[in-house]
């Protein structure tokens, strides 16, 4: 699996990935840092997409599998080690599979979070100093 940074080009299968429209994710592309997971040049498999503001790396989406998701989340918390910034995420309560990655790279339950489009969420928090071990 190779990690690289999102094009343009890779809109539509973001789009197909987060089951949004296209243009929202080719705007995702150049307002975030977005990096993308290849099984080959051109087979997207998953992406993160995350921003760092007022102390705190803050991943907008994560999609893919667990697997995927676990190598995924590396580059945010890489990211984060670096400026000594925490990182924050939502997880919707149906995502079961992003949720096991997000458990397994060392995030806690920080409680409930807002609701998107009636949808609930599980906020999840990393500290700098758990980010580094």
């Amino acid at each position: 699996m190779e990690i690289r940074d999102a094009v343009e080009a890779d809109a539509g299968r973001l789009a197909e990935l987060a089951d949004s429209p296209p243009d929202v994710m080719r705007n995702l592309v150049h307002d975030r840092t977005v990096r993308v997971a290849t099984e080959s040049e051109e087979d997207v498999v998953g992406f993160v997409s995350y921003d760092a503001k007022q102390g705190t790396v803050h991943v907008t989406q994560l999609a893919g599998s667990t697997e995927v998701c676990e190598r995924l989340l590396k580059e945010p918390i890489t990211f984060a080690q670096r400026e000594r910034m925490a990182v924050e995420l939502l997880v919707p309560a149906d995502e079961s599979e992003v949720e096991a990655a997000v458990e397994a790279t060392g995030f806690t339950d920080s409680g409930s979070g807002p609701k998107f489009a009636g949808e609930s969420t599980v906020r999840y928090r990393l500290e700098p100093e758990a980010a580094e071990q």
